[in-house]
């Protein structure tokens, strides 16, 4: 690794080590989440306005693991339990719904000639960040509301649904759709059969027993068959043309599946954690922000007006969807409800990367979208809370079926 590589390494550190510290200063006056100061800052390091940092290809590869990282944690944030329980059928519907406004959305914006695929404008437009709504409602106390569990649901289906569509449709290989849900069904398969083999390994007594001797010491054994898992997902999917994403999104989903009964390892999530956000995740928010094309927005005002129209439709595409819920929450749980499905950021910033990279979004469009999705995370759980307010202080418990 070259000198240049460790500077511009040095420097995302620093920022990693700043941002947090910032960000809790701050809060008492405004929320301001970590990933949007390292985002911001890496806009002004990066090659738009200092041009401190040049993403070379070490950092890359570490930013690459941080997205993998990012989605693995994601996927462990996933729970079935919720998602697939009698009471939630609405979140399942609202991502069809998002799905088809997003997709009258993107014709739209395709005959103004801002967008140049509408599908794929649909897809990024349905996503919600599981990994940064969890946090906002384990805070406010409303994980275990019904709620907090309908909006979990609705995070799980819109960053699953999302990260799915966007492998099946716009992994750029060269067999096309149908060649691709035969590639996703084998690699379904695969995942399946790791489950299952984990899963019963996980039942051996004399197994937890061995991880158990081995889990707290240098050997670190379970953080190191999660990292393998993560891998060989990641490996797996992009070896048979899929997007490396979902294969570290399901590893997460699996990991969380086998690994039920944390009673024997109670502080394994956290080093999980600590290994992502503590170095690996925010790589890839500052590397994000140095590849943000600035100058672009900057030069044209067409593309600097996309981006509230963009974060307009970023909040009816899959804010809308949550009036399924008033029937449940009632007007201003939907209303919370809405806001904090249509906020958005990870998924985002990873489809506009796609989509520049195959060609389907243009450099100041993919901007423009990935501002829009800070600007989501800024103001939209803000919103949510205020509104929610009135309800937080007698939170429905979630009904046991």
């Amino acid at each position: 690794m070259s000198a240049a590589s460790f500077d511009g390494l040095l420097i995302i550190s620093v920022i990693a080590v700043a941002a947090p510290i910032l960000s809790a200063t701050v809060k008492r006056r405004v929320n301001l989440p970590s990933p949007i100061v390292e985002i911001v800052t890496g806009i002004v390091v990066g090659p738009s306005v200092l041009g401190w940092v040049k993403i070379d290809q070490p950092i890359n590869e570490v930013a690459l693991l941080g997205l993998s990282f990012l989605l693995f944690l994601a996927g462990l944030e996933v729970n079935l339990s919720v998602t697939t329980g009698r009471q939630f059928p609405a979140p399942l519907a609202g991502f069809a719904v998002s799905l088809f406004l997003g997709t009258v959305a993107g014709i739209a914006f395709h005959a103004a000639g801002l967008v140049r695929s509408p599908f794929f404008l649909a897809i990024t437009m349905a996503a919600t960040s599981l990994g940064l709504v969890v946090p906002v409602l384990a805070d406010a106390g409303l994980t275990d509301t019904l709620l907090g569990q309908l909006i979990i649901a609705g995070a799980t289906a819109g960053e699953f649904g999302a990260i799915t569509l966007l492998t099946l449709f716009f992994s750029g290989t060269k067999g096309g759709t149908v060649s691709n849900i035969v590639t996703f069904g084998i690699f379904g398969a695969v995942v399946a059969a790791v489950g299952l083999f984990l899963g019963h390994a996980g039942r051996s007594l004399r197994l937890d027993a061995f991880l158990t001797r081995l889990q707290d010491t240098t050997a670190e054994i379970r953080v190191r068959i999660a990292v393998a898992l993560l891998i060989g997902f990641v490996a797996l999917a992009a070896n048979i043309g899929l997007q490396t994403i979902l294969g570290a999104f399901l590893a997460g989903v699996v990991l969380n599946l086998v690994d039920h009964d944390t009673a024997s390892h109670p502080v394994f999530r956290a080093k999980l954690d600590a290994l992502g956000y503590g170095f690996l995740v925010p790589v890839f928010f500052v590397t994000s922000g140095c590849e943000f094309d600035l100058g672009a927005l900057m030069h044209s005002p067409s593309a600097a007006a996309r981006i509230p129209l963009f974060l307009l439709t970023l909040l009816v595409v899959r804010g809308a969807p949550a009036a399924l819920y008033v029937r449940a929450v009632g007007r201003r749980g939907a209303v919370a409800a809405g806001f904090l499905q249509a906020t958005s950021l990870p998924v985002i910033v990873t489809a506009a990367s796609i989509g520049v990279a195959i060609g389907v979004v243009a450099p100041v469009t993919a901007a423009a979208l990935v501002a829009a999705g800070l600007l989501s995370v800024l103001m939209f759980p803000l919103v949510a809370l205020a509104v929610a307010g009135g309800d937080r202080n007698q939170p429905q418990p979630v009904q046991q079926q």
